[in-house]
């Protein structure tokens, strides 16, 4: 029986679940939620008090949270390829050094389209949706956006300090790459690969990803995230993508929304 991972488009952390099942050949249906209405859905089925997605449902378990989904991937399909036991230490050490800047990615992120690209928000957030549950979402925007920007803390110093975390990640990025190497850990794609092209991906754009590549995403942030463009590492994850991305299994791909196809 294939698995139901339900996730939002637009979340790197999703991606990276849904790399990392396509890499593996692991069957799976993909369910992508409205922000706001994902809330009760992801505390029922995850049961751990958060409305954090990813959430990966399963005939014998419901896992939420990627690095808990890795762990049960790794217990109940081994060997996974993309985790070999004799790297796997030094590959769960990259992925959580990748995983903790993920939320000042989105942090930097939304601080640069908030207030300036809201009508791309509200369309990414409904795409998904029922015409009920996008109708709440274009109403209530300027609330949904508030409590946004007071949960996930963009504003102010906040906003510095996730651009110097950033910065530091980018530079032990360039760093690892500086002596020619194409992963990160050992000579094949890795847990350690995904994760930190998954996690870069909204800043680097790759063609390859069914929202960061689309063309009204880059035209949007191409000022902001122009500083960034040609460092070693954001390259690396244009490269990683292109290479061994794929196609999709879930479909996402296969749905491109009208609006960004005329952008």
């Amino acid at each position: 029986m294939a698995y139901t991972l339900y996730t939002f488009a637009m979340s790197h952390y999703s991606e990276k679940i849904r790399w990392l099942l396509d890499h593996e050949g692991i069957p799976y249906t993909e369910v992508c939620m409205t922000p706001v209405f994902h809330m009760a859905p992801a505390l029922r089925k995850g049961g751990r008090g958060q409305t954090t997605l990813p959430v990966l449902e399963t005939p014998s378990a419901t896992i939420q949270d990627s690095p808990r989904i890795i762990d049960w991937l790794a217990d109940h399909h081994q060997p996974l390829r993309s985790l070999p036991q004799a790297q796997a230490a030094q590959i769960r050490e990259v992925e959580r050094r990748f995983n903790a800047m993920g939320k000042d990615v989105a942090r930097f992120l939304y601080h640069q389209i908030f207030g300036k690209a809201d009508d791309m928000v509200i369309q990414l957030w409904i795409e998904y949706a029922t015409p009920a549950q996008a109708r709440i979402i274009r109403l209530a925007y300027p609330l949904i956006r508030w409590g946004f920007k007071r949960k996930l803390k963009i504003h102010g110093a906040h906003i510095q300090r996730a651009e110097q975390r950033i910065a530091a990640t980018l530079d032990w990025l360039d760093e690892r790459l500086a002596d020619g190497r194409t992963h990160l850990c050992g000579h094949t794609l890795t847990v350690a690969d995904i994760t930190a092209a998954a996690l870069l991906a909204p800043l680097a754009c790759p063609d390859q990803h069914p929202v960061y590549g689309m063309p009204v995403f880059q035209q949007t942030t191409r000022v902001a995230l122009a500083r960034w463009h040609d460092r070693p590492a954001l390259q690396w994850v244009r490269r990683v993508y292109a290479e061994s991305r794929g196609r999709y299994t879930s479909g996402l791909a296969d749905h491109k929304p009208h609006w960004a196809q005329a952008a």
